[in-house]
Formats: C-alpha cells, sequence, structure tokens
C-alpha cells in the first residue's frame, strides 16, 4: 500500500473553551478555541510541511462547522472525520491556573468524539500512514476504544510507525483501573511513547523518572520514549542512548494548552525526517532542543492548534538562546 500520508491521528476533535479576560460584570470571558490533542499534533506537523490527516467524530453542528474550518485553514486531511446528527461536537472548559497549568471541565456525556465506531474506520486510509499517532482519550469507552484498536492493528499490519500519548483526563474515566488497563495496552501497541512527568510517576509508582522509563522497558518493547518535564525541560531514551536537554523558558507564556502536543510533534518530524532507528544522545540532544523550543513558544500564545510556530519561529528561538 502506498505511503502517501505522513501521520495519521485518531482521537478527539472538540472545542476548548478558554478564559480570555472579564467581562464588565466580572464574569469571565470564555474563548471557543479548537483543540483536542491528536489535532494539535497533527497542526505542528501540518506547519512543518507534512501530510497529516486526522480520524475521528463531530457533530453537525455549530462547533463541527467552526472545527472542519480550522482543519482547512492549518492543512490538515479531514478524509477520516465522521460528522453525525445524532451527537453534538464534544466541549471542553479550560480553566488556567497561577503558573500556566490548567483544570478542564467536559462536557462529553455522549459527545461526538467518543461516538467513533469500527465502522467509521477507512482501513486504506489507515494503511495510508507512515505515522499512526494515537492517545487514551478514544479508548475510554468500548465503542471508540474498539474503532481506535482496529486502527491500530491496520496501522501495524501496514508497517507504520506508532506514536503513542497516553495524555491522561482522569474525569473522563469510569474507573483508574480501566484506564491503566487501556494505557498498557498503549504501550503493548506503540514504537514511539511520548509521556508526561506526572504520569509516568503515576503510571509506574516510581518518583525517579529514569527508574520509570526503566519500570516501562522492562515490560514493553519501545524504541523511543519522551519524558516531557514542563519547566524542567526534557528526556529521551533510544534503545542504547539518553538526553536531557533544558527548556527555554519564556517570561511572557500565558498557558500551557497544546505545549505537549507541539512537543510530540516536533519528535515526530524529526522521526520523519531521520527514520526511526536507536538516535545517538548527540541526535537525542537535537530532537529535544527543536522540540522544547517549539513547545515554548506555543506558551505564549493563546490555544494551539491555528497558531503553531513555524520552523524559521523555533531555530530563531534556539539560535538566540545558545
Amino acid at each position: 500500500m502506498e505511503k502517501n500520508m505522513d501521520v495519521l491521528a485518531l482521537g478527539e476533535l472538540l472545542i476548548d473553551f478558554t478564559e480570555n479576560g472579564v467581562s464588565s460584570q466580572g464574569n469571565p470571558i470564555m474563548e471557543a478555541n479548537p483543540g483536542g490533542a491528536p489535532c494539535n499534533v497533527l497542526a505542528m506537523l501540518s506547519k512543518l510541511g507534512h501530510k497529516a490527516g486526522f480520524v475521528g467524530k463531530i457533530g453537525r453542528d455549530i462547533f463541527g462547522t467552526q472545527l472542519k474550518g480550522a482543519l482547512a485553514e492549518v492543512g490538515i486531511d479531514m478524509r477520516g472525520l465522521v460528522e453525525s446528527d445524532d451527537v453534538r461536537t464534544t466541549l471542553a472548559f479550560v480553566h488556567t491556573l497561577e503558573g500556566g497549568d490548567r483544570e478542564f471541565s467536559f462536557y462529553r456525556n455522549p459527545g461526538a468524539d467518543m461516538m467513533l465506531s469500527e465502522d467509521d474506520i477507512d482501513g486504506d486510509y489507515i494503511g495510508s500512514a507512515k505515522i499512526f499517532h494515537f492517545g487514551t482519550l478514544s479508548m475510554t469507552h468500548e465503542g471508540c476504544r474498539r474503532a481506535t484498536q482496529k486502527a491500530i492493528d491496520i496501522a501495524k499490519e501496514s508497517g507504520a510507525v506508532i506514536s503513542f500519548d497516553p495524555n491522561i483526563r482522569e474525569p473522563l474515566w469510569d474507573d483508574l483501573d480501566t484506564m491503566r488497563e487501556q494505557i498498557m495496552y498503549g504501550l503493548s501497541r506503540c514504537d514511539i511513547l511520548k509521556i508526561s512527568d506526572n504520569e509516568i510517576v503515576w503510571l509506574t509508582g516510581e518518583p525517579d523518572y529514569e527508574a520509570g522509563v526503566r519500570w516501562i522497558r522492562d515490560r514493553f518493547d519501545i524504541s523511543l520514549i519522551l519524558v516531557s518535564l514542563g519547566r524542567d525541560g526534557s528526556m529521551a531514551y533510544s534503545k542504547s542512548y539518553k538526553a536531557v536537554v533544558a527548556p527555554f523558558l519564556q517570561e511572557n507564556t500565558i498557558e500551557t494548552t497544546g505545549a505537549g502536543d507541539t512537543f510530540g510533534a516536533s519528535v515526530l518530524h524529526y522521526v520523519l525526517e531521520n527514520g526511526l532507528k536507536d538516535y545517538t544522545e548527540a541526535e537525542l540532544e537535537e530532537m529535544l532542543i527543536f522540540a522544547n523550543a517549539a513547545a515554548s513558544i506555543i506558551t505564549t500564545r493563546k490555544g494551539a492548534l491555528r497558531v503553531m510556530p513555524t520552523e524559521a519561529e523555533v531555530m530563531e528561538l534556539i539560535k538566540n538562546n545558545r
């Protein structure tokens, strides 16, 4: 099968209502930003010149129309996007805490993203991807879980590299045992894992991140593991080497929405450019420097999907911080 798509991502496409000021009556003003981790990843990859496509479901409503427009604007292929007359587009309300971290309230009972079914999966489309990327929000409920697993199976059989970002959102799960079970499933299928500092501690019970990576490696054969550390930078582990790279801290950080997705997309960009292999320490450092810089830029902007940095902007930040 011809691999004419660089990356396909499956999962949630939704509206992030983010705080953007206060009204004259003292109420928070909410801005309807297009969002969803998989499409944030795809938006950055598209900005970097890759062919990126989305697989997921939205409602045939005003928010779905807005999301389709946003995907078209940033160049994401929509052949895998399904519209439903029966369920509404998923909404998330994001409260930004002091320092830029976030709290989420999801309106998703049900939301269109969780209603993706096995019948919605186009095997030829999935098979066209060089890299297939997924998270856990498409695995919270049985129907979309089966659809996700079907897509992963097709991608695996077609020879695609499988990329996984757990992107844990505890309130969306009926119980944490099921969440852990599905994360472990993702780990068993992926070639590339991007996991955050708090997620690796929760999953492995190891407060030391390197010990957490060893815990994962003892159980799963994953070629490339990335640990994002927020304001402390990031770590990367190939089969034989590791690297730790400091962050690019910004004085004008607004929020962290999309930072992890921008980081993950930058790693996939490096893999597309160089192939997936046993990267040396120097190669891992090169990968992380670019990814950290890109993630740093997105923290200075409201939203994520529509405002991803260009390669030139990333390289300029790196140059100015050498």
